[in-house]
């Protein structure tokens, strides 16, 4: 089966962040920032609740990329990310990797990323760049 890719092209994943998906991303890296874990003390912040790991919703990128655009066999090379917005707990991320340049002879792709809530404020953004896998 052979792929095709065009510039243009996107795909998306969602996915409801929950209390467990925190304590396990915590758990998994070590990052057990209160402001992530500790809702007490995250009562005192400037979000007023716990929020989730940047990295947990910059993750749902690489679910879109090795499972849907450009799928399975994707080499993940590298992220550039910015965090506009918080993800609470019980926020809906949607997670979204559109073409942006494509160099098939070097089996190459760069990816515009974009993560968006259930409302959909942008919350993450960055630019993926992967290589193609090989059928």
């Amino acid at each position: 089966m052979s792929r095709t890719y065009e510039v243009g092209q996107s795909a998306s994943v969602s996915k409801t962040i929950s209390e467990s998906d925190v304590y396990l991303f915590a758990g998994i890296t070590g990052d057990m920032n209160p402001a992530h874990t500790n809702e007490e003390y995250a009562k005192n912040t400037r979000f007023k609740t716990r929020i989730a790991h940047g990295m947990l919703s910059a993750g749902l990128i690489s679910a879109v990329l090795g499972m849907h655009l450009p799928g399975p066999g994707t080499i993940y090379m590298g992220q550039t990310l910015k965090f506009l917005a918080p993800v609470h707990i019980g926020d809906t991320i949607t997670a979204t990797a559109e073409i942006k340049t494509l160099d098939l002879e070097r089996g190459r792709v760069t990816l515009t990323t974009t993560c968006t809530n259930q409302d959909g404020a942008v919350v993450t953004t960055g630019e993926a760049m992967a290589l193609l896998p090989r059928d």
